[in-house]
């Protein structure tokens, strides 16, 4: 055999060889990617589970963004068959092969390895492992929360406040403006319903007194006592069943200033139809403007605005008060048994010292 035939079987077996490894790693690589096609793989952005599991009706892969806190097995496996019609049943076990059930959040099943079994065909699925959160790190997190909020409230709470305080102010103008023409046809009609009030109380007291000089001429001009006294009884009686009539009609015991107050509230209703007034809609504005003022106040409170509270005022004497209780207070202190000289002395130039003396008591 010659050398170039050697030479060409030898570049031959080269050749050959080189191209089954070419065929191997072609091979491999599609192993590898049919077998990375058909597993289930779970990856973490912004602190959100991507699950991407392969659809078997579709042969194509489908990602699902899962919340951790608020979704469930329940809801990941509603996804699953919404997204692929073909798929009719779909279960989460452990690896004990012991269903996990639906209620079961996202967060708890992501911290073991678990199998995915849709229709006729499992994958197992191996989460990521996640760092937690140490209670000395939760701790750290809540006192970074109080300063964030401390520092908010530092620099937008007084803004808010005043903004708040312009807002009430607006509203309080508007219902005042409002209420004006109303406060002054009230004032009208409650003056008119007063004086007619004023005027039915004393005509009953007119007719009492009336009552009063019939029975009294009746009983010692015309007739007898023995006459009038079964028609006084029947008079009494008659006012009682007039007094026990009102509280049947009106649900409300006959007690003389309530019934004033009763006959005043129905003169300036009628008054008011009949010039027009709505009492409702001033007893509303009214009702406003009150909560609007107590509003305001709470606003204005130093504990609502991280304030310290305002000292008590102290009383406000006149000049001949105080120099009234010193002179008191010096002659007591002469006229005192048991205290000598320098003891008097001391306690005279304290009061005279003093810019808060005690009011005198007589």
């Amino acid at each position: 055999m010659s050398a170039a035939r050697v030479l060409e079987k030898l570049i031959r077996c080269r050749v050959n060889s080189r191209m089954t490894a070419l065929w191997q790693v072609t091979q491999v690589r599609e192993l590898c990617s049919v077998s990375s096609a058909q597993e289930v793989t779970i990856r973490y952005s912004r602190g959100l589970p991507h699950v991407t599991v392969p659809l078997p009706s579709r042969n194509e892969r489908c990602q699902f963004t899962l919340r951790p806190v608020t979704h469930n097995v329940g809801n990941f496996l509603e996804m699953l068959k919404q997204e692929d019609r073909g798929i009719d049943r779909a279960a989460i076990l452990n690896m004990e092969g012991v269903r996990i059930a639906a209620s079961c959040s996202i967060e708890t099943l992501m911290d073991d390895e678990f199998w995915l079994h849709l229709n006729d065909r499992q994958y197992h699925v191996k989460p990521p492992k996640r760092e937690k959160i140490t209670s000395e790190e939760l701790t750290r997190l809540g006192d970074v929360q109080a300063l964030v909020a401390q520092l908010y409230e530092a620099l937008n709470v007084g803004e808010h406040q005043i903004r708040k305080e312009r807002e009430l102010n607006s509203k309080l103008e508007e219902l005042q403006q409002k209420l004006g023409p109303l406060e002054v046809k009230k004032n009208e009609l409650d003056l008119k319903a007063s004086r007619k009030t004023n005027y039915l109380t004393w005509f009953g007291l007119g007719l009492m007194s009336m009552q009063f000089g019939i029975l009294a001429r009746l009983t010692w001009w015309e007739y007898s006592w023995d006459i009038m006294e079964p028609v006084t009884y029947f008079v009494t009686y008659g006012t009682a069943m007039a007094a026990y009539a009102y509280f049947v009609l009106t649900k409300q015991e006959y007690i003389l200033p309530d019934v004033k107050d009763r006959q005043h509230l129905i003169t300036m209703y009628k008054a008011a139809k009949k010039a027009g007034l709505d009492l409702n809609a001033y007893n509303d504005t009214k009702r406003q403007i009150a909560e609007i003022e107590h509003d305001l106040r709470r606003l204005r409170d130093p504990l609502y605005m991280h304030l310290p509270a305002p000292p008590p005022k102290s009383g406000n004497y006149s000049a001949t008060e105080i120099a009234t209780s010193k002179k008191i207070l010096k002659e007591a202190l002469e006229r005192a048994s048991g205290i000598n000289q320098s003891t008097a002395s001391k306690i005279s130039n304290l009061l005279e010292n003093t810019g808060n003396p005690f009011r005198s008591k007589k």
